[in-house]
């Protein structure tokens, strides 16, 4: 792999990881903290939205959120012919 390669292989691996943790924090942090207040009317399963959040919400964020970075990573990595096949 070329270093021009190497390099724009990298910046979408952190990019990606970027998108990733931003969504990670909103949903955990934002949703489950910060914005609990503003959400914490509207009911989900018999309890308040924020609570949700808090304690179940950005786990289950957070596993979707692996999937689609095995998904994407997969794809990029086949981009730039470093997959595993």
């Amino acid at each position: 792999m070329s270093d021009k390669s190497a390099s724009a292989y990298w910046a979408a691996n952190i990019r990606l990881i970027t998108i990733c943790l931003v969504i990670w924090a909103l949903a955990s942090f934002g949703f489950g903290i910060i914005l609990r207040p503003l959400i914490s009317g509207i009911a989900v399963g018999g309890t308040d939205l924020g609570f949700w959040f808090a304690q179940q919400g950005s786990i289950l964020t957070f596993l979707v959120l692996i999937f689609f970075y095995a998904m994407r990573m997969n794809k990029i990595d086949r981009e730039f012919g470093v997959d595993e096949q």
